[in-house]
């Protein structure tokens, strides 16, 4: 069988980001990607400049001819825009979701890379009462993390572990708490649910980090997809996007914060 991931994410005209950076990351790791479009954003590497939400009824048509034919595996959900977007989101997985054990891996986008905001605050309303009770796993970095609760970012292990369970709280089977953002020569990601796992990084020097995120995500859906626990895909995306922003300089794309590079480790890939 051809493992299928989908994601449900925005466009990103840059390519760095959105469902062009889950679609390269899907294809790096051994995933047919599916997708389902939420919005369209005019971006670069230097800002966003426009974004247009896409109406419910066509995101709710989009996945429910991804779902009339093809066999998901793993579902990565990423920028929605708007409160109705996410709730047909949530409106269209439900039922699914009730006749099969389909993992769902939830980024909650607030925030693009250039500093742009890509949620308000009765989005981010809808997408904790809505959502995240039907992720199977959260990833949000410490400033996403603590918008969602109300809270300040964790500056130490134990306050993002505590950070962790709150928002697993909330219905998240596991939650994966990025620490990027942190501060220090190492970057320290930690896994809390049934288990937990920290995993750590040396922080690397580029600038060149657009779309970590997305990426990040995608590679675990691709992980589950293809079969594997969450803390085997947790650990084999956390050991793919290393070897992506390492590479990153090897790009040259765009004057601001450029994309990562997705197919670092397969041979004969340009550059």
């Amino acid at each position: 069988m051809t493992s299928i991931a989908l994601t449900i994410a925005g466009s990103d005209s840059g390519g760095g980001a959105g469902i062009q950076a889950d679609l390269k990351t899907f294809a790096a790791l051994g995933c047919y990607g599916a997708s389902v479009l939420t919005a369209v954003t005019a971006q670069n590497t230097r800002a966003v400049t426009a974004v247009e939400v896409l109406a419910p009824g066509i995101i709710t048509a989009q996945i429910e001819a991804v779902f009339d034919d093809l066999a998901v595996g793993a579902v990565k959900i990423g920028m929605l825009g708007d409160p109705g977007v996410i709730r047909a989101v949530a409106e269209s997985l439900r039922p699914i979701l009730r006749d099969r054990a389909l993992p769902v891996v939830l980024d909650p986008v607030m925030v693009a890379k250039s500093g742009d905001r890509l949620l308000d605050a009765e989005a981010i309303a809808a997408l904790k009462s809505e959502l995240l009770p039907l992720a199977t796993v959260l990833t949000p970095n410490l400033p996403e993390a603590a918008e969602l609760l109300g809270q300040t970012a964790a500056r130490d292990l134990p306050q993002q572990e505590a950070q962790g369970r709150a928002l697993g709280a909330l219905g998240p089977a596991w939650v994966l708490m990025k620490g990027g953002h942190a501060a220090g020569p190492v970057c320290t990601d930690l896994l809390v649910g049934p288990e937990r796992h920290v995993l750590t990084a040396p922080r690397i020097a580029t600038e060149n980090t657009h779309g970590t995120g997305c990426t990040l995500s995608a590679a675990i859906a691709a992980g589950l997809a293809r079969g594997g626990t969450v803390p085997q895909a947790v650990a084999r995306a956390h050991r793919y996007l290393q070897g992506a922003i390492a590479a990153a300089d090897r790009l040259k794309v765009g004057s601001g914060h450029g994309p990562v590079h997705h197919f670092h480790a397969l041979p004969g890939v340009a550059p």
